[in-house]
């Protein structure tokens, strides 16, 4: 036997990304923060360190974002980590190999968190979609004809 089934959708839609200017407005103050912030306990000179805390940091980050906001926020975290995250502080170098790893490390760990946030929206959606039986109701016996 056949049933008829519809499916109806629940009222929470797939969370928007956040608008990239603003992934990468939090991307400057976040990576200024921390790499302040670590230079000040852990002390200079510990880019490794800054790495994976920027890394981290662009994970979370990529929660939030679209995948076009990934390679701003890659390269704003670069940057402090950079002119920051290594002696001497304030000055930007460039190093072929290891920036390029560094790079594409933040660009990894931002396109990990934006993979991340649309599989789980998308998982999330698709379970709001519920399948809803539609039965006819149930035949009420009518009265027997009076006599």
């Amino acid at each position: 036997m056949i049933e008829r089934m519809t499916l109806r959708v629940a009222a929470r839609p797939v969370p928007q990304p956040v608008a990239a200017p603003l992934v990468w407005f939090g991307a400057f103050g976040g990576a200024a923060l921390l790499v302040a912030l670590l230079n000040s306990t852990a002390g200079p000179g510990r880019p490794l360190l800054v790495l994976v805390a920027l890394s981290v940091f662009a994970i979370v980050l990529g929660l939030c974002a679209s995948f076009a906001a990934a390679p701003g926020t890659a390269v704003l975290c670069w940057l402090f980590l950079n002119g920051f995250g290594i002696p001497p502080a304030g000055t930007l170098t460039w190093v072929a190999q290891r920036d390029a790893r560094w790079i594409a490390c933040l660009l990894g760990a931002t396109l990990v968190g934006t993979l991340v946030a649309r599989v789980v929206n998308a998982r999330a959606a698709y379970r709001h979609l519920t399948p809803a039986v539609f039965t006819e109701p149930p035949e009420t016996e009518s009265p027997p004809p009076a006599r």
